[in-house]
C-alpha cells in the first residue's frame, strides 16, 4: 500500500525515510564466513573527514527577525529565512484510540491538550516567509526492515497483539506502518502543499532520515519545535539537533506528554546550565504573535 505522502506526492515534499548517509560494517552471524580484506568496515573513534558537513547552515544576516523576549534561559531572535518550525508526530498513532500509543496502555487523551498551541503556531508559520515547515511521523516500512528486533519484540516491547505492525483496530490498521490510515496526521495539524512530512523509523527526527541534510540544504539554523512526547521523541529531537549545532526553541503549551513530571523534567533540562540543549518559550501565542510583529515592522 502507498504511503500517504506518496499518494500526494505531486503536492507534498516527502524526505525519503530511508537514507542512511553513514556506512556501517556488514552484520557477521557466529558461523559467517570472516569479511574479505578488500570489504569497508566501520571505524571506531575516527575523525570525521569534513566535520563541518554535519553542522546547521550559518544564520541569514538580512531579513526579518523575530524576538522571543521572554523565552529561558535569556532572550532569543530567530532569522526567519533560516528559521524552520518541526512539528513532532502528531499522528493518529500516538492521539486515537487504536493506536500505538494506546497500545501501551497510555490515556491519549492527555496529549491533546498541546494540539491547540500546536495550530497557533503552524497558522503563524504558514503566514510568514520561514524556511521549512516540517511534520515528523514515526513510521517504519511495511516489510520492517527499518524495525530493530529490540523495538519489535524484545524484553520492553508491547505483548503479541499490540506490536509494531499488529492490527488493533481494522479502521486505524497496522500501528506505525506508514501507508496505514492510523500513520498519517491528526486532521487539525495536516501538513499543506510545499510543506515537508518526515517519515522516521526511531524516536529522533535526524536518525535514518536525511533531515540535517535538508535542513541544511535549506539554509535552516534555527528550530522552533512542538509536538509529542516531550520526554522521547521530542527530547530525542531536541538533543540530536543541538549537537549539531541548529539553535532550537521548544514551546511549552504545544507540547505534551502522558506524564506531566515528564514533561516539566524536560523543560528544566533543556534550559539548565545556561541552555545546555536550547530555549523554551511558554506560550505559543507569544511566539506566533512575534514571527507576525518581525514582517509588520
Amino acid at each position: 500500500q502507498d504511503s500517504f505522502a506518496q499518494a500526494q506526492s505531486k503536492q507534498l515534499i516527502c524526505v525519503d525515510p530511508f537514507f542512511a548517509p553513514i556506512m556501517f560494517a556488514e552484520k557477521h552471524s557466529a558461523t559467517a564466513a570472516a569479511p574479505t580484506p578488500n570489504k569497508k568496515r566501520a571505524s571506531v573513534g575516527v575523525m570525521a573527514p569534513e566535520p563541518e558537513e554535519n553542522f546547521a547552515a550559518q544564520p541569514a544576516t538580512s531579513g526579518p527577525r523575530a524576538v522571543l523576549a521572554n523565552s529561558l534561559p535569556s532572550p532569543l531572535e530567530l532569522p526567519l529565512s533560516s528559521t524552520a518550525l518541526v512539528l513532532i508526530d502528531f499522528q493518529k498513532d500516538f492521539l486515537q484510540e487504536g493506536g500505538f500509543a494506546h497500545s501501551l496502555g497510555n490515556d491519549v487523551s492527555k496529549l491533546w491538550e498541546c494540539v491547540p498551541g500546536a495550530v497557533t503556531l503552524l497558522e503563524a508559520a504558514r503566514s510568514v516567509p520561514l524556511a521549512a515547515i516540517v511534520h515528523t511521523k514515526e513510521a517504519h516500512r511495511a516489510d520492517l526492515r527499518d524495525l530493530c528486533d529490540a523495538k519489535r519484540s524484545g524484553p520492553r516491547s508491547a505483548p503479541p497483539g499490540k506490536r509494531i505492525g499488529d492490527v488493533m483496530k481494522e479502521e486505524h490498521g497496522k500501528l506505525l506502518i506508514d501507508g496505514s490510515p492510523g500513520n498519517y496526521f491528526i486532521d487539525e495539524l495536516k501538513p499543506a502543499n510545499g510543506e515537508i512530512i518526515l517519515p522516521k523509523p526511531g524516536k529522533g527526527s535526524f536518525f535514518m532520515t536525511g533531515l540535517n541534510e535538508k535542513l541544511r540544504e535549506l539554509g535552516v539554523s534555527h528550530l522552533i519545535v512542538c509536538g509529542v512526547t516531550t520526554e522521547v521523541c521530542v527530547q530525542t529531537t531536541l538533543r540530536e539537533a543541538n549537537d549539531r549545532g541548529y539553535e532550537c526553541v521548544l514551546v511549552e503549551d504545544a507540547t505534551a506528554s502522558f506524564f506531566p513530571p515528564f514533561k516539566a523534567a524536560v523543560i528544566d533540562m533543556i534550559t539548565s546550565q545556561g541552555g545546555i540543549v536550547g530555549f523554551t518559550a511558554q506560550k505559543s501565542k507569544d511566539v506566533a504573535d512575534a514571527l507576525k510583529a518581525s514582517v509588520a515592522k
